[in-house]
């Protein structure tokens, strides 16, 4: 696996497929809100959906992690790592993502999202010696992140203004990238999918009581065949996508993999319009291909200019 995925067109293979994941979780919790009826305005049972989500999630992975992996999953000497993890990868990135996007438009939380490489990218320059921001990084950070405002620019009369639901957005991407660090350092010593899987059930745990108080119930949902199905697939994708995630990060350094994440909201765009019915935005093109221009300007321009001296 480990050949795999340190393997430059396995990489890229890899982290293109768990971005697409990530990015088609966008508009399947649309779609889930509107069958379910939850409003914007509804944090409770906004909460307590993504506890029933992660749950699922971190079960499935628990079952493959002995059925298929023959990995343990005990918590015997593993419970404080897998918590610590859970409270930043699920509970607390959640629960500031949530909220904040209930407090700010689907436009500016999708340009918001896309600054999780830029947080996880700066983290590990200061925790990281050998994985510092250098010229290349850094106008490859400004491409990808000029390709996500692009993609996602309000078009009209619809403005951008930045208040709590944006400050709360950016504290949800700051847990994330933080997040996989811890899960980049812990995937040395305990097995990538028992961890992924248990921290997720703990941060879960932690999105079902926070909801279950902001909500006053428990289970509030109705759920039809439709949404039964929806909510599988969302576990499904969180399952394999942190998973194959954590394992990327895991054997490559974090500023090699940060920059595919930059794809999530282009690809959330996309598949919006895809599934939803949505119109792609004129603009989206032009995001997709700076975007890919960072990418390789971080790749291969720094082999280029080695060659060249």
């Amino acid at each position: 696996m480990k050949k795999i995925l340190t393997h430059p067109v396995g990489m890229v293979v890899f982290a293109l497929f768990t971005t697409l994941l990530w990015g088609s979780a966008f508009p399947f919790i649309k779609k889930s809100y509107e069958l379910l009826a939850i409003t914007s305005s509804e944090y409770g049972e906004q909460l307590l959906f993504a506890s029933y989500r992660f749950f699922l999630a971190g079960v499935l992975l628990l079952i493959v992690s002995v059925l298929i992996f023959k990995q343990p999953i005990t918590l015997k000497k593993r419970a404080y790592a897998y918590s610590r993890l859970g409270f930043f990868l699920t509970f607390l990135q959640y629960v500031f993502f949530y909220i904040g996007l209930s407090l700010s438009t689907g436009v500016q939380g999708s340009i918001i999202a896309g600054s999780t490489s830029f947080f996880q990218m700066l983290l590990a320059h200061f925790r990281y010696e050998d994985d510092r921001l250098n010229r290349f990084k850094g106008l490859a950070l400004f491409l990808g992140f000029t390709g996500v405002i692009l993609a996602n620019w309000p078009q009209g009369s619809a403005g951008v203004t930045f208040g709590v639901g944006e400050i709360l957005l950016i504290c949800a991407m700051i847990s994330g990238a933080f997040a996989n660090l811890i899960a980049k350092e812990y995937s040395a010593a305990y097995p990538v999918a028992p961890m992924t899987g248990w921290a997720m059930v703990i941060g879960s745990i932690g999105l079902f009581i926070a909801g279950a108080v902001l909500n006053g119930q428990w289970f509030p949902f109705h759920f039809t065949q439709t949404t039964a199905w929806m909510l599988f697939y969302l576990a499904f994708l969180s399952a394999t996508g942190f998973t194959l995630w954590n394992l990327l990060m895991k054997y490559n350094p974090v500023s090699r993999v940060s920059l595919f994440m930059f794809f999530v909201p282009i690809y959330g765009v996309s598949l919006s319009a895809l599934i939803l019915g949505e119109t792609i935005p004129p603009q989206a093109l032009l995001g997709l291909l700076f975007v890919v221009s960072g990418i390789l300007v971080s790749t291969y321009l720094p082999v280029w200019f080695q060659k060249r001296s």
